[in-house]
């Protein structure tokens, strides 16, 4: 295959791809479920108006948002979904006061034949769209208002104050008084009503409702609907016929004749221009954040089984759930970003062949400036969680509520341009290398691209405002966490790696470009379009449905070959001796490889069919395929990068190599364990409990409570502690590199 075929292969992909998402996300907001001018009962009482919705979007948000419970299922893991929960709790009271009104008794005391009537009057109550589309108003029925007051004083007493709610606040790990006033209550209350009213409300014209009849639950009539099954069954076709149609390419092809190894380390004699020494500093930064962020993590994960505690210590009255998850997410994506972008600094020079003019001082401006942002962002959502923010400055410096896009809007916009100093210390480079080295050209111009898009893309989070309808707010975000995390630093990373090898000599420039735009091609197939698969219950129309459904099937596609990937890197680890110095940095990418057959692959498409999804959106499936793709795969890209980069930086260092030994054999097994002993098997048997009886249940403190359910949560302890010692062993390695005690010095 030449490289002008591929190159017009990557822009169709491009252009087609990104036309169609533009196309449904204009659909997504023409079609998204309406927010009422205001809500009235048909004796004309006034419940809410589009204002307090709006304003309850803000409240929600400033608490966390979907760092605690979720909304249309997405968000965290601990406390309910509150969709599901409010509309279970609305059913059970609206069937009650009909039992009472019609026959003097609770419902649950009815016969069948009653139970079954009032049901069938209950589906029409809920279901029905009574929402006026020309003067916005939506009128409901008195029984229905009477259940909304009745929900506000249970949900109220649940984030406020209220005694008989404590045992339930601990099980959530909502911290008594999360919201201070009764007005702000109200507003989230209307909301959480408006939100759940989408899930039940069936389209104009329809018998789907807004959300495609998400969540599960049989007593108000959401099942899965024709054309979810139709789609899962299409996804599964794609999926074989795209692994055969990849095989038979990998198999048809000729094997390229790899490079011929020098005896010797072409990069022995590189000299360290002072910009690339400038990057250890990034690097000692990765290091203290994986430090706090698998800290973080461990009080995320300790909450569970505790509630507000950690073994004993009353945490959570100042470092509640919501801060600690937002923390262990925001980090995480700060140190794996980081290392990436110390690792593109680091090799601008190498590239260039020589250092530009003032690198350094832009290697160090770009230093504080992400400093900044990572200490005044994380600051700022906590002074929004703790409520010490208006909603207006929650919004621009504290908390946005959104899994993955927390930071405040300020941050987001300081981070924003810190990307593009990033993307002009890159270009610099760059650009003057493309016309000295045409051996390397294509490889570079895909260098150049994916530089441009990590900067650009991150602006898809800017899209949104304060008060953005949420589906458009949903789709703009999951651009930033699918297109510009899982995307375009997938696309960069892959290119970085292909620089090393080639500098090395270890592989061809010219099949290392022909590799990387490949793979970039059946990544970008599935992976752009394979966006909307996080938008099937997201207030979107059947479409994106089946969109999603078909390309992230074909995300899987490339990921099942990653065993040839994993082989030959390991191959490249003992091609010669002097390449065993970069053993432990391989054996990094080795691992990424694994993971992304693993965590990508198998643990994503366990969850990507809208069948299972639709059972299993919001339950502890999710985790156990965040986990083992954001970590498994990009966080241990970044770490392989980072050893990569300080490995050359004194090549003239023998290594003691048993503290990284065990560093990566306990992170690898520690995160093997932690899915395979606790969080998998949480999320199965919440997924039988979701199918069986409902999401509300799967998601409740009452199954979730149970002795079996509290024992698989606390085996979690044994993976997260060999994980958690193969970080500190890993830190002890890289800040020793400095202090000497992890080098063996030449006699």
């Amino acid at each position: 295959m030449t490289t002008r075929k591929l190159w017009i292969g990557f822009i169709l992909v491009m252009v087609i791809s990104f036309g169609i998402l533009g196309y449904y996300g204009w659909e997504i907001y023409r079609e998204a479920p309406p927010i009422p001018e205001k809500v009235v009962t048909t004796d004309g009482e006034v419940i809410m108006t589009a204002s307090d919705i709006k304003d309850g979007q803000n409240v929600w948000q400033s608490v966390g948002g979907q760092e605690v419970g979720t909304i249309w299922g997405h968000g965290a893991y601990q406390a309910p979904d509150w969709n599901a929960d409010w509309l279970h709790r609305e059913a059970l009271f609206i069937l009650d006061e009909y039992a009472k009104a019609d026959f003097g008794k609770v419902y649950e005391n009815l016969d069948d034949e009653q139970k079954a009537m009032l049901q069938a009057r209950l589906k029409n109550e809920l279901r029905t769209n009574t929402h006026n589309f020309d003067n916005g108003v939506l009128t409901i029925s008195p029984v229905r208002a009477k259940a909304f007051k009745e929900l506000s004083r249970h949900y109220g007493g649940l984030f406020m104050d209220d005694p008989a709610k404590a045992d339930l606040r601990d099980a959530y790990s909502i911290p008594a008084n999360s919201i201070k006033t009764e007005d702000r209550m109200f507003k989230m209350n209307a909301f959480f009503f408006w939100t759940t009213w989408s899930t039940i409300t069936q389209r104009p014209g329809s018998d789907i409702t807004y959300t495609n009849n998400w969540p599960p639950d049989e007593l108000v009539g959401n099942k899965p609907t024709s054309s979810l099954i139709l789609w899962t069954g299409f996804s599964v076709i794609i999926l074989l016929a795209g692994i055969g149609l990849m095989i038979w390419f990998y198999a048809s092809r000729k094997e390229d004749k790899g490079e011929e190894i020098p005896e010797t380390n072409p990069q022995m004699e590189v000299r360290q221009t002072p910009s690339m020494k400038a990057t250890l500093k990034y690097f000692w930064v990765v290091t203290a954040l994986i430090l706090v962020q698998i800290l973080m993590g461990v009080i995320t994960a300790h909450y569970g089984v505790e509630g507000q505690a950690f073994y004993g210590i009353p945490l959570a009255d100042f470092l509640p759930y919501s801060v600690t998850r937002t923390w262990h997410i925001q980090l995480a994506i700060f140190w794996i970003a980081t290392s990436w972008l110390a690792t593109g600094l680091y090799l601008v020079p190498a590239i260039l062949g020589k250092e530009p003019k003032h690198q350094k001082l832009g290697v160090d401006i770009l230093f504080f400036a992400l400093l900044v942002i990572v200490v005044g962002s994380l600051l700022g959502q906590w002074l929004g969680v703790m409520q010490k923010l208006n909603l207006v400055e929650n919004f621009w410096f504290g908390h946005q509520g959104y899994e993955y896009v927390d930071l405040g809007r300020f941050w987001q916009i300081f981070l924003f341009a810190g990307l593009f100093i990033w993307l002009f210390l890159m270009a610099r480079g760059l650009l003057p290398a493309l016309k000295n080295q045409k051996e390397n050209r294509h490889l570079l111009i895909m260098f150049l691209i994916s530089s441009i898009a990590i900067a650009s893309f991150y602006g898809a989070g800017l899209m949104w405002g304060r008060q953005t309808h949420l589906s458009l707010a949903e789709y703009w975000r999951w651009w930033v966490v699918h297109l510009w995390v899982e995307g375009f630093f997938e696309v960069f990373a892959t290119v970085a790696i292909a620089f090393l090898f080639v500098r090395m000599r270890l592989i061809q420039a010219s099949l290392a470009t022909i590799t990387v735009l490949l793979s970039t091609v059946i990544f970008l197939s599935g992976g752009i379009l394979g966006t909307f698969h996080h938008l099937y219950f997201a207030g979107t129309p059947t479409a994106v449905m089946a969109i999603g459904a078909s390309f992230s099937a074909l995300e899987v596609v490339p990921l099942v070959l990653m065993g040839y990937e994993a082989y030959h890197n390991l191959g490249l680890s003992k091609a010669k001796e002097w390449v065993r110095v970069y053993r432990w940095p391989i054996y990094f990418f080795v691992a990424v490889a694994f993971w992304n057959f693993l965590g990508a692959g198998i643990f994503g498409f366990l969850i990507n069919p809208p069948i299972a999804l639709y059972y299993m959106q919001g339950l502890n499936t999710t985790p156990v395929h965040a986990h083992t793709a954001l970590f498994g795969v990009y966080g241990m890209l970044g770490m392989g990068l980072m050893l990569f980069v300080l490995r050359e930086m004194d090549l003239k260092v023998k290594w003691k190599e048993r503290p990284i030994k065990i560093a990566f054999w306990a992170i690898n097994i520690g995160l093997l364990l932690m899915v395979l002993i606790s969080v998998l098997p949480v999320g199965l048997a919440q997924t039988w409990a979701s199918v069986k009886t409902g999401l509300w249940y799967a998601r409740s403190a009452e199954f979730l409570q149970t002795p079996a359910m509290e024992t698989l949560r606390w085996l979690r302890a044994i993976g997260d502690s060999i994980f958690a010692i193969g970080v500190l062993f890993l830190a002890w390695f890289v800040f020793g590199l400095k202090g000497g005690w992890s080098v063996k010095k030449d006699k």
